[in-house]
């Protein structure tokens, strides 16, 4: 299996356009990395790290800096990471599914690159807004109040105009790198940023691990057995996060024979994919980020106040309590199905299947598919919400019961790695179809990854 493996590889810098298109996107991601570590002037950097690493061990502070690959707490020029980009696109692609205005101009044609434009236009603004928290957070970053600016006093407006600039630049920069990896690289650029953040944080889980199995001199070592079960988890994991991401459910289509002007086409059969897991790793993002929110409010809001029962509900929705998990896994739940009725169109696709003369055996086309199409996209959308609320608990659960670092449990589960997984995969399909097209083999056997009914 090592010797195939090692043989694809090697069959990837035989075609000159993909080992071009290796190399560009390595180089690019290279570039997105020094992003991450190149801090931004005026501070005082080093006890800005100190701080900012007690501030990102976990919660929603911690998934950031885990999206942004330690540039948050590295006060870098790349803080930002690309998540505003990211959260632009996603309000654009809800607007477009509710408001009739962009909808038709989705439709339209040139309509599609002024949509992303709109996008590019809307993460600005998201810069500027969330940069404007970080830059006033950076000054008195914890309790003690101690001022981390290098910069004297009168001239606090031109720190903060200054690392704003450099703030938003640093977003639009890594933008910009995403796109050139798309066009021009392997894989979607945008994703890999991401994803190469991610893989990043590794030679730091893998020093966690080894002081929780080889400690300092004084401390407690975990015993064989629950390095086992950490094993045999990770193991499970990622089979399982593999699993549902190619999982779909494949649902016949048959056309029939129509004449279009002078020219006759022929029936046939072909099938629709309905993915299991059709809202990928948004629905952990969206629930993990706004329940962050009424817990920080109201531990904050209880202390300043004086408040008891304010400082008690902040306490109670705190990550790892019992309500804490029971209202995140009802979110993943309601933003799996929220996902699927704002982005499936069941009523367009009947449509457009009617228009081209197909219909599903034993369905009548036109609402009847509509309805058809509905009912099968609720079911496998709870498997995949379900599927989607396991794995996000997971790295809790761990942090919680078995004391393992935020660090370290975070690759057992969680966005980081429905995210790694599945930009892996689909990067090796683009790989594997540069390769079959000049008739190398894949990855696989086949030569190609399969979906999973």
């Amino acid at each position: 299996m090592l010797a195939s493996l090692y043989n694809t590889f090697g069959n990837c810098f035989k075609i000159p356009e993909l080992k071009s298109r290796i190399l560009f996107t390595a180089a690019l991601l290279a570039i997105c990395r020094v992003i991450a570590f190149i801090r931004v002037p005026g501070l005082d950097a080093e006890a800005l790290k100190t701080t900012m690493e007690k501030a990102t061990s976990g919660g929603a502070m911690g998934m950031y800096n885990l999206f942004t690959g330690g540039a948050l707490e590295h006060a870098a020029v790349g803080a930002l990471g690309i998540m505003p980009y990211i959260s632009a696109t996603i309000i654009v692609q809800l607007l477009t599914a509710v408001v009739p205005q962009l909808s038709k101009l989705a439709r339209e044609e040139g309509g599609r690159a002024k949509i992303i434009q709109y996008g590019r236009y809307l993460t600005v603004g998201l810069c500027l807004l969330q940069g404007a928290f970080i830059v006033f957070g950076w000054e008195k970053p914890d309790e003690s109040g101690k001022n981390l600016m290098l910069y004297a006093p009168e001239y606090i407006w031109w720190y903060r105009i200054q690392a704003l600039l450099v703030l938003t630049t640093g977003t639009m920069l890594l933008m910009w790198l995403g796109e050139q990896i798309t066009e021009r690289g392997i894989g979607n650029g945008v994703s890999l940023v991401i994803t190469i953040g991610i893989v990043a944080r590794l030679p730091k889980a893998v020093q966690g691990l080894q002081d929780m199995f080889f400690p300092a001199a004084g401390a407690e070592p975990k015993n064989l057995g629950h390095a086992v079960a950490l094993i045999l988890l990770l193991v499970g994991v990622i089979a399982g996060v593999i699993a549902v991401t190619q999982a779909q459910r494949k649902i016949p289509v048959q056309y029939a024979q129509r004449a279009v002007g002078r020219k006759v086409y022929s029936g046939g059969t072909s099938f629709m994919p309905l993915r299991v897991n059709y809202a990928g790793v948004m629905p952990i993002i969206f629930a993990g980020a706004i329940l962050s929110f009424p817990q920080q409010l109201a531990a904050r809001a209880g202390t300043y106040l004086d408040l008891p029962f304010l400082m008690k509900i902040g306490r109670a929705l705190t990550e790892g309590t019992f309500l804490y998990l029971f209202i995140y896994g009802l979110m993943i739940l309601f933003f799996s199905y929220f996902w699927v009725a704002t982005q499936f169109n069941e009523l367009q696709i009947a449509d457009d299947l009617k228009k081209n003369g197909g219909y599903i055996p034993g369905v009548r086309p036109g609402q009847a598919t509509s309805e058809f199409l509905h009912h099968a996209m609720t079911r496998i959308t709870l498997a995949g919400a379900l599927f989607l609320t396991v794995i996000a608990i997971i790295p809790i659960i761990l942090t919680q019961l078995m004391t393992i670092t935020p660090d370290v449990a975070q690759f057992f589960g969680g966005t980081s790695m429905l995210i790694t997984v599945g930009v892996m995969l689909d990067t090796m399909r683009q790989v594997e179809s540069h390769l079959m097209m000049r008739h190398y083999d894949g990855f696989l056997k086949k030569g190609r990854l399969r979906g999973r009914f």
